[in-house]
């Protein structure tokens, strides 16, 4: 790999640390601190989560339908998704939050889209396919940042002061990827007429998009709650904060480790290792509330759930090479979709049982369907090709 390839593949990893590390998941460490200064309940909060997530999935299926001017769209989205970030810490209005929250989740979507399939395929023609999996240690690292950014500046400036400060980095990241990506050049894709060939929600895929979707709906509510719901039990408390570094830095080597392992392994086999994984991730701090479970917890969970993003856009892009920004549009707006009723879900669970571990044992509920799913789809898949042969 050269030094300019490396750039970009730099320069889409900064992208993926301010879209997802930064502007979605730097509200996990920030939400104990804000629930605490501003008084709002844990259904609100849930608000808040489900906007960005709606969000999110508007944009995932914007990207999808995005042929021209990719880059462009790109670096836009970026602009505006750092904006809302700072604009977090400026302004004082819940239902502002709940807009900010929105468009953050936009510019998100389309930012996580276009870079995945820009990278992707940009690898891919110059033979460095095998790189395409350290692209998503960015998801991880921008974690690891958030984590440890967020406690040490709420603490001196406040939670306003944690998205000042966020959205201040996120902006010399900017900075950073104009220039690595200053050389790169996107073509423009051609719109694929649709015939039984080129349809993609067919065999095993359908099965793995449900299964996809069942995924985001369990993650994310560990994704959006872990902090909150650690920081709530008091002989953790001052562990939360750590939890979420935990779950960075275990996710930033996650994407590599997985894609060398998909070098020797299926897919479907991984997948099947990863999700049994996250389950267990999800629901140690369920049955056991102490130091090393909530720490192991959060390293499941930070290996996993990058993993299962890695291992299925990397498993759909293969099946549908010519494709690529369609079928993972397609695959992040089902997630998403998961996302935006997995938060409402938690907040109507606590509100019912008064207890924030009922809404982990939901999550890992939902993850375990998702599992059930791929496994039961590659039985009936395998099944029917052998008759078919």
């Amino acid at each position: 790999m050269t030094w300019r390839h490396f750039g970009v593949v730099v320069g889409g990893i900064l992208l993926l640390v301010i879209a997802m590390g930064i502007s979605r998941f730097a509200f996990t460490p920030i939400l104990p601190y804000m629930r605490q200064d501003v008084g709002f309940s844990f259904q609100e909060a849930s608000y808040l989560a489900s906007s960005n997530y709606i969000g999110y999935f508007i944009g995932a299926i914007w990207a999808g339908f995005l042929y021209k001017r990719r880059k462009d769209i790109l670096i836009w989205s970026v602009v505006i998704n750092v904006l809302s970030v700072l604009l977090m810490g400026i302004v004082d209005f819940f239902t502002v939050w709940l807009v900010l929250r929105l468009i953050a989740g936009i510019t998100g979507g389309l930012i996580f889209v276009l870079t995945s399939s820009v990278i992707m395929d940009y690898l891919a023609h110059h033979a460095l396919a095998k790189w395409s999996g350290y692209l998503f240690s960015g998801i991880g690292l921008g974690i690891a940042l958030s984590g440890l950014i967020v406690p040490f500046l709420a603490e001196r400036v406040l939670w306003t002061g944690a998205w000042i400060g966020l959205g201040i980095l996120s902006a010399i990241f900017v900075v950073c990827i104009h220039i690595l990506w200053r050389p790169v050049e996107v073509p423009e894709l051609k719109k694929i007429e649709k015939t039984a060939d080129t349809r993609v929600v067919k065999g095993f895929m359908l099965w793995l998009i449900v299964a996809y979707g069942f995924e985001g709906l369990g993650y994310i509510i560990t994704g959006t709650f872990l902090v909150d719901i650690i920081h709530h039990i008091p002989a953790l408390m001052d562990y939360a904060g750590y939890s979420w570094v935990v779950v960075g830095l275990a996710a930033v080597p996650s994407a590599p480790i997985w894609t060398v392992l998909l070098e020797k392994t299926s897919a479907i086999t991984l997948l099947v290792s990863a999700y049994s994984l996250q389950i267990i991730g999800i629901l140690l701090p369920v049955f056991s509330q102490t130091v090393s479970s909530v720490l192991l917890s959060s390293f499941l969970y930070g290996l996993t759930f990058v993993g299962i993003v890695t291992l299925t856009t990397a498993y759909a892009r293969k099946r549908y090479p010519q494709q690529s920004g369609v079928v993972v549009s397609l695959l992040t707006s089902v997630y998403a979709f998961g996302q935006i009723i997995g938060p409402l879900f938690a907040g109507e669970i606590v509100s019912i049982y008064h207890d924030q571990l009922a809404a982990l044992a939901f999550a890992g509920v939902m993850v375990t369907v998702a599992l059930i799913i791929l496994c039961v789809g590659r039985m009936l898949t395998v099944r029917q090709e052998v008759l078919t042969e």
